[in-house]
């Protein structure tokens, strides 16, 4: 009835899969980049995250 499990091609596949290891390498430099740039800041982590936090907070209520 709903049997349409193969109708995947091979190459679509191997795409979706090719996106998902370029994201995870990606994500893998970006924690490393940010955890250098923390431990360079010490004890001010929690203020640059309270930072980001105020600056999306200005970004979607549109006055930054």
């Amino acid at each position: 009835m709903f049997d349409n499990r193969a109708d995947l091609e091979v190459e679509s596949l191997l795409r979706i899969v090719l996106v998902l290891v370029v994201l995870w390498i990606a994500l893998e430099v970006v924690g490393e980049i940010v955890g250098i740039f923390g431990a360079l800041l010490g004890p001010f982590r929690p203020l640059l995250g309270l930072a980001i936090i105020v600056l999306i907070v200005l970004w979607l209520t549109d006055r930054l």
